[in-house]
């Protein structure tokens, strides 16, 4: 586990804001503080990440995870956007929580309440061995706090077949609606129905591998992943205690 000294979470601290940060449309749901910021990413586990290769524009799925101000991500060591994103190429990952969908009383005003991060930064390949071996530890416990422990020792083929990307946040923001359903005053007396639909992703039950062994039985550490939790609730306690944050 990492200390919360090394986090580098700041109360009060803000990201710099700039043209390329700067939520330009409806910027009142914009914020740019840490607090706001942090938390949305550690209530995700799957990120997109966005670049350039060659003048064409690609956007990657992949899971992530949060230390300070620094993100990191992983894949094969063959992957493209791994090969690609190793020496200082700039990068906006993006995640997005969907928690509405909101019908209105018109077209246009049917929308989504929702809670969203862009970061900015330059990605980085982890080639510093210490650095690496961890980042892969904390890659699991980030989800799973502890488990790296419990688990058979990672291969040296296992570490060399993986690569590591590391990015400084460098500008970011988030974006958050939370308004439910907002008609124009003159619609409200329109016969129509409108209503907010509430979205969630919730933690299924559990389903052991079939092939476990005799007297194995689920670690303590996963009781946060508990039926019908909030999967965002549990990926934000996990990371909390991985961190000690």
């Amino acid at each position: 586990m990492v200390e919360r000294e090394e986090m580098g979470d700041l109360a009060g601290d803000s990201y710099p804001v700039d043209e390329i940060n700067r939520v330009k449309r409806r910027h009142d749901r914009g914020a740019y503080d840490e607090a706001t910021v942090h938390a949305l990413l550690d209530a995700a586990a799957l990120c997109h990440v966005s670049y350039i290769i060659d003048g064409q524009p690609f956007c990657t799925p992949t899971l992530f995870w949060r230390e300070g101000r620094q993100l990191y991500w992983h894949g094969s060591a063959a992957s493209r956007m791994l090969r690609n994103l190793s020496d200082g190429e700039p990068v906006c990952l993006t995640v997005t929580h969907l928690d509405a969908l909101i019908l209105a009383r018109s077209a246009f005003n049917h929308s989504a309440d929702y809670r969203s991060v862009m970061a900015f930064g330059h990605a980085r390949l982890v080639e510093d061995p210490e650095e690496k071996r961890r980042a892969l530890v904390m890659m699991v416990d980030r989800l799973y706090p502890g488990r790296t422990a419990e688990l058979r020792p990672t291969t040296d083929q296992e570490i060399k077949a993986t690569s590591v990307i590391s990015m400084e946040i460098e500008r970011a923001s988030a974006k958050i609606r939370a308004k439910g359903v907002i008609d124009d005053d003159e619609d409200y007396a329109l016969p129509i129905y409108a209503e907010r639909l509430p979205v969630r992703t919730i933690v299924g039950a559990p389903e052991p591998c079939s092939r476990l062994s005799p007297g194995a039985r689920r670690p303590d550490h996963l009781g946060g992943y508990r039926a019908d939790r909030p999967f965002d609730e549990a990926l934000a306690e996990a990371h909390a205690a991985a961190y000690r944050d």
